[in-house]
Order: structure tokens, then sequence, then C-alpha cells
């Protein structure tokens, strides 16, 4: 527990204790609403031109407090069931093999950036899908989420790039109620709560936002951080592979050792309490450290830092968060990530890195936690799975 000083000179509290923000996700006292709880917020003296003013100006079920994080969470959750996220499994796994058909098509020898080419189109694929979301908004959406999650741009980018995201969402959701589909856009757009009331312009742009950014940049990191730790410990991989673990267990693995969002900006005191030692005021800003939380050594031991697929705790990790709160596409991301890891060292049994593991470059974000590239050598290739799971006799690119 310390405070520390975010861009802009703005304070919070950082707590990274597992416990500790274990008890805090579920305290009443703490809020997510800088409208109601941050006194820097409503006092003006943090405002719009603070550069990560979109982390608390929004107003989804995120940031929502008490009835009214239920009342915007509640028609949302119906589209993230288990039934919901198991009829999508086929799909993610037919976009899977066709990103990997194209891998194989590329020459051989040369190092391939894994994050860009596997672990984001991945869920950009099944994320625009979801939504409803057409071909010509992935590239702008693509540079707007990299600028989003980015905590070292400056006020002036940071404002150009929300300018943009609202404008590109508001193009959706008017796109969506000319020609409405069965996607989570047109659903949202439809909904009704229970007192019978539409989602406001601003709840309904701002949870499009949440849903869309969240899902998006913690499934690229996930599968980007679990392919880094098992290529420099391919200990765990010939686990895998000997069926002493499961691709299941890699995922959680790779949730606590690195989770994808490093820090969450921000919560709020309503009132005073105490965390640990420490007194925290009224009004004053928390900062939950979910990577340090994975890593506390007073939970899971001295080796805390070490990448084991079977280690007792790799599912006591708070990478989707805990209580209310909770990620409604933490199933989903699980599930991309199993079908992708599991598919993509099939398929490439002899993937390497093309760099040293202490040479891949962090994103320059204290939210964002993944890696800016990830180069690898893909040779050498496997068969995909023919009809009835069987090795196919040639891959062929996918045509598009």
């Amino acid at each position: 527990m310390a405070e520390v000083e975010l861009p802009g000179g703005v304070k919070a509290w950082s707590v990274t204790s597992y416990e500790e923000i274990r008890k805090l996700l579920v305290d009443p006292r703490v809020s997510k609403d800088a409208y109601q709880h941050w006194n820097a917020w409503r006092s003006g003296e943090v405002g719009p031109e603070w550069p990560l003013a979109i982390w608390v100006s929004v107003q989804n079920m995120v940031t929502a407090y008490g009835e009214e994080h239920t009342r915007l969470r509640k028609p949302v959750a119906t589209a993230f069931t288990a039934r919901g996220v198991t009829a999508l499994r086929p799909r993610v796994a037919e976009l899977t093999e066709g990103l990997l058909d194209e891998l194989t098509a590329l020459p051989a020898g040369e190092a391939v950036d894994l994050r860009e080419r596997f672990a984001h189109p991945l869920p950009m694929a099944v994320m625009s899908e979801l939504f409803g979301i057409p071909g010509r908004l992935h590239g702008t959406l693509h540079r707007i989420i990299k600028t989003f999650f980015s905590t070292a741009i400056t006020q002036e980018e940071a404002q150009d790039n929300v300018r943009l995201l609202y404008a590109t969402m508001a193009d959706l959701v008017a796109e969506k109620r000319l020609a409405p589909g069965e996607d989570l856009t047109s659903l949202l757009i439809a909904v009704r709560t229970d007192d019978g009331a539409a989602l406001s312009e601003k709840e309904l742009i701002d949870n499009l936002i949440l849903l869309y950014t969240a899902g998006y940049e913690t499934t690229v990191n996930l599968i980007d951080n679990a392919v880094a730790a098992l290529l420099s410990r391919p200990g765990e991989l010939d686990r895998l592979r000997k069926g002493e673990a499961r691709w299941a267990d890699a995922v959680e693995e790779a949730l606590r050792l690195d989770a994808p969002g490093a820090h969450s900006v921000l919560r709020y005191a309503v009132e005073d309490i105490t965390v640990g030692d420490t007194l925290i005021r009224k009004g004053d800003a928390i900062m939950v450290s979910y990577a340090a939380a994975g890593r506390d050594p007073q939970w899971h031991g001295p080796e805390a830092h070490r990448f084991d697929v079977t280690r007792p705790t790799r599912r006591d990790h708070l990478a989707f968060g805990h209580g209310t709160h909770y990620c409604l596409g933490a199933q989903l991301a699980r599930m991309e990530a199993e079908i992708g890891l599991s598919r993509l060292f099939a398929r490439f049994p002899g993937l390497t890195l093309a760099v040293a593991p202490d040479e891949l470059r962090p994103q320059p974000s204290f939210i964002s936690n993944g890696h800016q590239e990830l180069p690898v050598h893909l040779a050498p290739v496997a068969c995909p799975p023919g009809p009835g799971g069987t090795a196919s006799p040639a891959v062929r690119p996918r045509s598009r």
C-alpha cells in the first residue's frame, strides 16, 4: 500500500495485497463513480483535460454505483451467459484456424509479430462479430484502442482519441438503428430497463466503449502473455503436451502471473476506510493493482514470479476483478485463449521466440499489461485437423 502519483500529478492510493484487494472489491464503502465520490473530480481540480479522463468520465456499468450499477449491468449480462459463450465456440475455432492458415502462408524463416498477426486479430474478429461492427471500422478501432490504453500520451493526443472514439461509436449506433441485427449493439439499442426506460445515448455509447475495449484488449494481452510465458519456459509447454496439465491451467496461470489489465483506474472512498494499516479519507482516489495481486508472495508463495501451470493457486487471481464488477466477458476471454493457444502450438510445434525473453518490450501503459510486439519463428508447421479431427494432407491459406 502506497500513495502514488499518476500522469498529470493526480494522487491515488495503490493497493497491492491480494487479500486487501479482494476485500476492497466487495466493500460497499468503495465506489467507481467519480461524479459522486471523487473529491478532485467533483471540485474540478481534475477535469476532462486530464490525459486519463476517459477512464473516469464514462458513465457505464463499471463506473456506476449501487442500484445504478445493477440497472446498467442486468440487460448486458444476458449476452454473456455460459450457454451463449458455449454457442460461440465453433465460430471462435473457425476464426482461429483461418488465422493459423494465414500464418502458414508467410515466408519461411522470417520473424513474425504474433501479437499483430494472431493475438490481436482473433479477439478483434470475435468482438466485431459479437457487436456487429462492419469491416470499415476495424482499422480505426484498432488505432483508437492502442491509444486508449496508453498512459504515456499527451493531453492533446488523449482528447483527439476520445473524440474519434465517440464519433466512431456514434457512427456504429446510427448504422444499427437503421439496420438492426442479431448483435450486442442492436440489443443495447433496443434494451429496456425494469422501469421501461431505454438507455440514454451516453449510457449506450459508454457501455459499448467499455464492453468492446475491455473485451478486446484483455484477450489480446492474455494470449500474448501466455505465448511469451510458454516459450520462455519450455518445460511448462512440455507438461501441457504430455497431458500433465490442461490448456485451461495455462490460461489461469497466465492470468495470475501477468494480469492483462495491470491496474484498475480508479475507485473512491465513499467514507473514511482503513486498508491494512492505512487510513484512506472519504473522497480519495484508489488504484487497485491486479498485477501485484497475482504475484503476491504472501498468497502465491516465494516463487510467485515463476510461471507454473500446475501451481495450486493458479486460479487465485483477480485478473477479471471480483464481486459486483466481475468481468462479464471472462468466460469468453478464457475460451478464446484456450482455443487459440491449443491450436497455435498444435499447428506450430516448433514455435520459438525470435528474441530473448528480456528483450520483449512492454506496452507503454500501467493499465494494459502486454508487449508492444511478440516476435516469433513459426517453423516447423504441422497439418491442420481435417474431417473427424485427423490431419489434413496439406495446408492451404484461407481465401478472403
